[in-house]
């Protein structure tokens, strides 16, 4: 079998486009949002309904093609020179309940959209610093931002999805439905097969007070010391991050600066309330932009780029010594953001998904290379998120031992093959994590547009 075989049976059964190497818009369709992966796919192939992806999945299979999915490109981390490109863009809907604060999300929807359709009735969803990001994938993932220390992870505001598996079936997961899938997804990411809808909670949040305030580097050690020890009492309406920066990109001023943003999704008075005893200890700002705007307009507040992300059980004197002096020394990083988590994240209770490692309280994101970092590694707990991961080796340290072990039983289960390896990986258990063996097996199973399992 070729890829001209793949490409042949897919044009025969699909709704979507499908590009082949050389076709107009094959370059366009096979790029990722990172310029660093550069992948070459067989076939790229753009669903439009449930039917499309089952029957990539099975043609994937039934050619020898391993399967890559590709939603908007965000969260694209392996090539897949040679795969079946899976693209689902174009499954973009999203219907909101307002009564039951309810929306029901295609697999291409990106949160802009999302926020869109919930805004005129007072609703939002978790999402992150930018709203190009696929709901989806940044779901599936765990999903962090400046709603979850009220009301958790994006993962945890996860009611149902509908996916496609490993064997091209169509299944409904929930907490009733398969809810050993249902767990799985809500921070497994794409391991557990092609999720083609979903709904998700939404939340009772029209406005909030955000933005971000600047301040001198001089007072920044101090500052960041305070915020560590008032974390714990902060009301978990407020979400707020410190961004130690080599350069401030903002005219007023230059050199490394201190940068604080927040969000608090409540009141604009008991917001400054909250807000009184950091700007306290970082000084006199260089120039504050916090104020009272829609959920929708958070996107202005930015974020680090996730270089490196490291999460920490405390920041005692000699760490944030360290991280100073990392953005003011020659060669050193460009930006270390250092949050706060905990709230609702924390509070999650026992039928919380895998996400995260929700008792840690702080994290740093990192825009700056391992060496110009290394005095900070000491101190970090090993663990990571899977959002915000580059380095495949270390997918299992975004879960406990405990849920890692588990989510490689429910791999054997689901998806014993591998077919959606290409990702941050979950090889099954008792199976080699790099190994994308031949399925035989699945080479009689009938393309078919309804074919579903309970």
């Amino acid at each position: 079998m070729t890829q001209h075989d793949a490409t042949r049976e897919l044009r025969a059964c699909f709704r979507g486009p499908v590009h082949a190497p050389g076709d107009e818009h094959y370059d366009a369709q096979r790029a990722a949002f990172s310029p660093a992966i550069d992948a070459h796919p067989a076939v790229v192939a753009e669903a439009l309904t449930p039917a499309d992806v089952q029957n990539a999945v099975l043609i994937a299979r039934q050619q020898d093609l391993r399967l890559a999915v590709q939603g908007t490109g965000h969260g694209t981390q392996v090539a897949c020179d040679g795969a079946l490109l899976l693209r689902t863009p174009r499954m973009a809907e999203v219907l909101v309940d307002p009564d039951r604060r309810i929306a029901r999300i295609g697999a291409g929807a990106r949160w802009s959209q999302v926020m869109e359709a919930a805004a005129p009735f007072g609703l939002a969803p978790i999402t992150g610093s930018h709203a190009t990001v696929g709901a989806a994938g940044y779901t599936l993932g765990g999903g962090v931002g400046w709603l979850s220390r009220r009301y958790g992870f994006a993962a945890d505001s996860l009611l149902r999805a509908e996916v496609v598996s490993a064997d091209g079936c169509l299944l409904h997961a929930s907490a009733d439905r398969h809810p050993d899938l249902f767990w799985a997804l809500r921070g497994a990411g794409a391991n557990f097969g092609v999720v083609t809808s979903m709904e998700i909670r939404l939340h009772p949040v029209a406005r909030v007070y955000a933005g971000t305030a600047l301040f001198p580097l001089a007072h920044a050690r101090h500052a960041i010391a305070r915020f560590r020890d008032l974390a714990a009492a902060l009301p978990h309406e407020l979400s707020v991050s410190m961004t130690l920066v080599r350069e401030s990109s903002d005219p007023r001023a230059s050199g490394p600066a201190l940068l604080v943003r927040g969000c608090y999704a409540g009141d604009a008075d008991d917001a400054v309330r909250a807000l009184l005893p950091l700007w306290r200890a970082a000084g006199t700002p260089i120039a504050d932009e916090f104020r009272s705007m829609t959920y929708a307009q958070t996107e202005s507040i930015g974020a680090t780029a996730p270089r490196q992300f490291e999460l920490f059980a405390d920041l005692p004197d000699a760490l944030i010594a360290s991280a100073v002096d990392a953005v003011t020394r020659p060669l050193g990083a460009d930006a270390i953001e250092v949050r706060h988590w905990s709230g609702a994240i924390a509070d999650a209770g026992p039928d919380a998904g895998p996400v995260g490692h929700r008792d840690v309280p702080f994290s740093m994101t990192i825009d700056g290379t391992a060496d110009s970092i290394a005095a900070l590694l000491p101190y970090a707990t090993g663990g990571s998120f899977l959002n915000f991961l580059g380095d495949q080796a270390r997918t299992p340290s975004a879960y406990t031992e405990a849920d890692y072990a588990r989510l490689r039983e429910l791999k054997r289960a689901y998806d014993p093959h591998n077919v959606f390896g290409l990702t941050h990986n979950i090889p099954p258990a008792d199976a080699d994590a790099m190994n994308f063996p031949a399925v035989a097996s699945s080479r009689n199973r009938t393309l078919t547009r309804t074919h579903r399992r309970p």
